[in-house]
Parts: C-alpha cells; sequence; structure tokens
C-alpha cells in the first residue's frame, strides 16, 4: 500500500485536475512534439547512421559501461570534435539527456558561497541541479535585465571578491513561453560584474543561427548546453565549454561519472542529424511555417491570448487546468495533438495551450487549429 502522505499527494493532484498520466502515440496532426524539423523520422538520417555502424564494423547493441569504464567507444571523440567545429566550441562533452546535462554540471560547479542569479523561468532540471549545488541561488525576474543588475550591484561586495565565483543562467528560447532574452545585452552584463555566463540553447538549435547554430554561438559564455533530442530527432546532450571545464566535469560530475554511456548507434544518429543540419531546407520551411502560424494568429485576432514568440513554440495562455485540458481533448477530437501545460509546472493562472510548429504542418492544418482555436476561447 502507498504511504499515507504519497496518497495524498496524488490525491491533491486529482482534485487540482493536474494529475499526469502517460499517454500513447497517435497519429493527430502534430503541434505538440519537439521534433521541429522532422529530423526522428528522417529516413536519410536513420539509413545514413546505419550505413556509418556497418562501414566502421560496429555492431554493438550497448555501451557496456560508463565513459570511465568500458563505454567510451569512439564515436563519442568523432562526435565531439563534430560540436566543437559546428558550434565554435573549444571542447564538448556528451551526456546521456538534457535533463542529466544540467544535474551534472550545476551540481558540480558551483561551490559553497559562490552566487547563481537565474531567470524566473528557467527549466526545471537546472533549478534541481541548482538545489543540489551548495551555492546560494537568486532568482531574477524573467528576461528582466535590469532586475538582474539589481541583484548584481546588491551583491557587489561579495561579486568584487575572487573568492566568490558568480554565475548567470538563462535560456536561449524558453520552452513554456518560446521567447528569448537579449543575449547581448545579457552578456554585456555578465562581462560588466566578471561572471560566468551559462545558456541553455536546448530550444534554439536547429532553428537559429547559421545551419541551426543557435543563438549563443558567437557569445561569450563560461559554458552552453545543447540538447539533440529537439531538433536533431535524437537522443543526448552536450555542454559546450572549455578544455578545464570538460576535465573538470569528467572529474567531479556525478551524473556523468555514475551512468552508462549512450550505446554507438545514439552516437552515429547525431553525428548524421549534425550532417544534414548543414544542407537540409527544413530549417527554412520552419521558420515559413512560424510567419504563417503568427500571420494567422494575428488574422483572427487571437494575439492577447498568445505569448509574443519568434520560435517555434508558441503558448495560447487559458486560465485554468480543467479549461484547457478540455480544450486539448477537444482540439484532438478534430485529429489535433496540441498539449496543455498545466499548473504547477506553470503558474496557477498561467496555464496555457502549447503549440509547438514543425516545418512539415501544412499551411492549411495551421489555419485550421487556429480556426478551432477560436471557436473555445
Amino acid at each position: 500500500m502507498l504511504p499515507k502522505k504519497l496518497k495524498n499527494k496524488l490525491d491533491a493532484r486529482k482534485t487540482e485536475n493536474a494529475l499526469r498520466t502517460l499517454g500513447t502515440q497517435s497519429n493527430l496532426i502534430d503541434f505538440s512534439s519537439n521534433d521541429y524539423l522532422g529530423f526522428s523520422k528522417n529516413e536519410n538520417i536513420f539509413n545514413a547512421a546505419h550505413h556509418y555502424l556497418k562501414e566502421h564494423n560496429n555492431t554493438l547493441n550497448g555501451a557496456t559501461g560508463s565513459r570511465l569504464l568500458s563505454g567510451n567507444h569512439n564515436l563519442y571523440t568523432t562526435v565531439e570534435k563534430q560540436l566543437c567545429k559546428f558550434h565554435n566550441s573549444e571542447a564538448a562533452l556528451i551526456f546521456n539527456s538534457g535533463y542529466t546535462t544540467n544535474l551534472g554540471l550545476f551540481s558540480s560547479v558551483p561551490q559553497k558561497d559562490d552566487i547563481i542569479f537565474y531567470d524566473a523561468f528557467i527549466h526545471a532540471s537546472i533549478r534541481d541541479g541548482i538545489k543540489m549545488s551548495n551555492a546560494k541561488a537568486y532568482k531574477f525576474e524573467h528576461n528582466n535585465l535590469e532586475d538582474l543588475q539589481k541583484l548584481l550591484s546588491r551583491h557587489s561586495k561579495l561579486v568584487s571578491e575572487s573568492q566568490h565565483e558568480i554565475y548567470i543562467v538563462t535560456e536561449s528560447v524558453f520552452s513554456m513561453d518560446g521567447d528569448s532574452p537579449d543575449l547581448e545585452s545579457l552578456s554585456n552584463v555578465s562581462e560588466k560584474y566578471n561572471c560566468n555566463l551559462i545558456i541553455d540553447e536546448a530550444h534554439a538549435i536547429g532553428l537559429f543561427g547559421k545551419n541551426g547554430r543557435g543563438l549563443a554561438n558567437s557569445i561569450k559564455t563560461f559554458a552552453r548546453i545543447i540538447t539533440f533530442g529537439k531538433a536533431l530527432g535524437s537522443h543526448g546532450a552536450a555542454i559546450l565549454c572549455s578544455d578545464d571545464l570538460k576535465q573538470y566535469l569528467i572529474n567531479f560530475s556525478r551524473p556523468f561519472i555514475y551512468t552508462t554511456a549512450l550505446p554507438p548507434h545514439a552516437l552515429a544518429t547525431i553525428k548524421c542529424a549534425y550532417e544534414a543540419l548543414e544542407s537540409t531546407s527544413e530549417i527554412e520551411k520552419l521558420k515559413q511555417n512560424i510567419s504563417f502560424f503568427k500571420s494567422e494568429i494575428k488574422r483572427l485576432q487571437l494575439e492577447n491570448k498568445f505569448i509574443n514568440s519568434d520560435s517555434a513554440i508558441h503558448c495560447c495562455v487559458i486560465s485554468g487546468n480543467e479549461t484547457i485540458k478540455t480544450i486539448a481533448q477537444d482540439l484532438a477530437k478534430e485529429n489535433f495533438s496540441v498539449k496543455p501545460i498545466l499548473s504547477p509546472t506553470v503558474k496557477k493562472g498561467e496555464e496555457r495551450l502549447r503549440f509547438c510548429i514543425h516545418s512539415y504542418n501544412t499551411k492549411a492544418e495551421i489555419s485550421q487549429v487556429l480556426k478551432l482555436l477560436t471557436t473555445f476561447v
């Protein structure tokens, strides 16, 4: 029997209509997945990865151990070099997922008496990593540089003391709003106060920058986090950083040290997905669809419901878990998959429908789903 405290927490979720359940794959029109470029079902990438493994006589199903034991197969070196060249980074270190990457970075790097200033809307994985560190952490208002500078000024004495490292943490595209900070100005603030800037690029890779290199490719950073499970259509993540930081993480990042490595097939898929980025037309198709989606929002007079975004993520804010769950179910009946984002994932009263735009969505689908939305809001 489930302990009473746990049962009470589950019951509270049910009462709030916020209980999470595992769904099943569907054939609905996709406005919900992170597969922005359709790479997860790209047969050319699949075949290229298979051919690469066969050509290099690599038929292992698993990695056989952690990277520090027996799992650091040759593809890791190949792909990490590829990442460095593509993203203009001194070093790259691959982790098993975006979550473990952020857990591994933030739990091990900030030390006792260091200070972390983080955007109020950062991802849960970053928050969890920060909680596991021994540093002091303060949030600043979402994308508000003025509020950040007030915090930095307030702690200026500590900032000036060399034994205290200061970290500023943000995302280049926020997963729940789809908006972006002013990264150039943020970089200037970071340099002014001698801070270490960390940017999570999970939802920017594959859309922004030359060939989808991201928004922070030319920004001076302490570390950048990139993930392969979104626009790259595969699995895993990496930290782009200096050689010294990479060496530190290999020695002190517990989620890196104590987990089985990715199998060769996962690395081969990442390699081939990056090669596809260099020549794909899907990025331009995605940008055109985002532009059309925004124009349809305007035409249908839905602008006051949507958070402004130039990314692939567009959120229609509708208060109430029950309300947005019902609308999502009604859209599903019309063959559209749009996910409701419930509190407590977002703040109560700011529940939303999260539309993810893809290169493979048609203009007719975009018009139809938004026209349907007008009947519910």
